[in-house]
């Protein structure tokens, strides 16, 4: 789970000398949620979380192996979704499962094309997004007895971010979310490092409409064109003699743009929330313009709603503090993506630019609409997930949205000074306020590995049971970082948990 020793040394030493030179910036104050000593096997314990007064939390299932995902029948039994595939490109197989008592299963189906990213039951079936972090993301129809039908394939998930969701709306569609490939639209390093630029070299962002560039280009080091490179060089390819090559905005790695360019909008597309009939059909496209659309909820209005996964601090163009959000998604709307952040430009002054790193500028010649106001602002890489609203008095809190914060991924999506997100909060539809509602006992908001306790980790996902008075929330287990950008998840450390007002049991 670590570097070699000698490895770890000489990184340092790069680290250090590299503090200080331009386009830098030091990692020594960094101090994500991730880093932690966890060993052996995950402890469970509902007293290590607080609650509001009058609310009581315990474990349905532990033991899962990155679950994403909850949903109910018809007779109001309970199902989840393991992933199948997690950070730091550890892969086990994608399962649907029923939960039994005492932390058994059933197996309802299996896949091999992970990450499963959410579950949803509507009419006697499942509806699963598949990611396909490898062989490109899909819709999947999943009966009772296991019997799987595709109703989309081939989506552009094979980037930075996959396919989300889903929720079935009152029309008898299928809505999902499809993730961007790359961070802030230009293919670069980063993508390298992740793994996808090597294994498909061709793959870019794709826009929802025809759109015109700037012709903004950035410079890059190729590392595509080397025959080798050592570790260090894997990390840091710049330390190794290459040629520089020019990335423009939704283009493959390596391939520059011009002012005035027209870029063929296309339906699937990356970074945008998208829909398909229950029993197949057209793919039609909802909304666009969002970097990562990840979790979807009808609010009891029949008003759709997404939470977004915003920029990180990485790549040929990172984007400094930019938290969380929820969104009002509305028919045909742009959410401002790769140029704005809640409706503000990211080339306004110096507010989004990293330290030591030029202002991002932008890649759009021309706004594709008006940018709408977000409901509410998250955490600077809280990582806002899925997320539910209360539809029953039993539970309190009627009309409210509460979401799931995975927690900070620090120092791979950027530097944070102490841990951020790993709670359950509740949103005021009124005003956007933020309320936490599940949060871990201790000297700092931060997962129960780090604390060495046994409540929450990583919370992915929040959904009410069909009567309202249970809120089941998925806990992800356990995802360790280090200081040079690594993730480890460990598996069999996921949990389900239901939270009831103690009126209501």
């Amino acid at each position: 789970m670590s570097l070699p020793r000698r490895n770890r040394f000489a990184l340092s030493l790069i680290l250090l000398a590299l503090a200080s030179l331009p386009g830098c910036y030091s990692t020594s104050h960094e101090s994500g949620g991730g880093h932690a000593d966890f060993q052996g096997t995950r402890r469970v314990d509902p007293d290590d979380i607080w609650l509001p007064p009058g609310y009581h939390i315990e474990p349905v299932i532990s033991g899962l192996t990155f679950p994403t995902g909850v949903t109910f029948d018809d007779k109001g039994r309970v199902y989840v979704v393991e992933s199948g595939y997690s950070w730091g490109h550890v892969k086990t197989k994608p399962r649907l499962l029923r939960i039994l008592q005492n932390d058994d299963v059933d197996v309802i189906a299996r896949g091999d094309n992970g990450p499963w990213d959410g579950v949803t039951f509507h009419d006697g079936y499942f509806y699963v997004a598949e990611g396909g972090a490898e062989k490109g993301g899909r819709i999947l129809k999943i009966s009772t007895d296991g019997a799987v039908t595709v109703l989309v394939k081939d989506l552009p998930s094979l980037g930075d971010h996959n396919t989300n969701g889903p929720v079935v709306g009152a029309d008898g569609y299928v809505y999902f979310g499809q993730g961007t490939a790359t961070n802030s639209g230009i293919v670069g390093l980063d993508n390298y490092q992740a793994g996808w630029l090597k294994a498909h070299p061709d793959f870019h962002d794709i826009p929802g409409q025809d759109i015109t560039l700037t012709g903004v280009n950035y410079s890059t080091h190729d590392p595509l064109n080397r025959r080798q490179l050592r570790w260090y060089q894997t990390l840091l390819p710049f330390l190794a003699p290459s040629q520089l090559v020019l990335t423009g905005a939704y283009s493959p790695f390596g391939m520059p743009t011009r002012a005035g360019q027209v870029v063929r909008g296309q339906v699937p597309c990356t970074g945008a929330i998208m829909r398909v009939p229950t029993d197949g059909g057209k793919v039609e496209l909802v909304a666009w313009g969002l970097r990562n659309p990840f979790g979807l909820a009808f609010s009891p209005d029949g008003k759709l709603f997404a939470t977004e996964n915003e920029f990180d601090v990485r790549g040929s163009r990172p984007v400094w503090g930019t938290g969380d959000l929820l969104w009002e998604i509305h028919q045909g709307a742009w959410y401002g993506w790769p140029d704005y952040f809640a409706g503000v430009p990211i080339d306004n002054g110096d507010r989004f630019a990293a330290p030591r790193r030029s202002v991002p500028r932008r890649l759009l010649a021309s706004q594709p609409g008006v940018v709408p106001r977000p409901v509410a602002k998250f955490g600077v890489h809280s990582s806002a997930d899925g997320f539910d609203f209360c539809k029953a008095q039993a539970f309190a809190h009627i009309g409210d949205a509460f979401v799931a914060e995975f927690g900070d991924l620090a120092p791979l999506t950027g530097q944070v000074a102490a841990p951020v997100g790993f709670r359950l909060v509740r949103v005021e539809m009124q005003g956007g306020v933020i309320h936490p509602f599940a949060i871990n006992r201790g000297k700092e908001d931060a997962p129960a590995s780090r604390l060495h306790s046994g409540g929450l980790e990583r919370p992915i996902a929040a959904r009410f049971n069909p009567s309202g008075d249970s809120l089941y929330v998925v806990d992800f287990g356990v995802v360790l970082t280090d200081r040079y950008g690594g993730v480890y998840p460990i598996e069999n450390t996921g949990v389900v948990w239901r939270i009831t007002r103690q009126e209501a049991r």
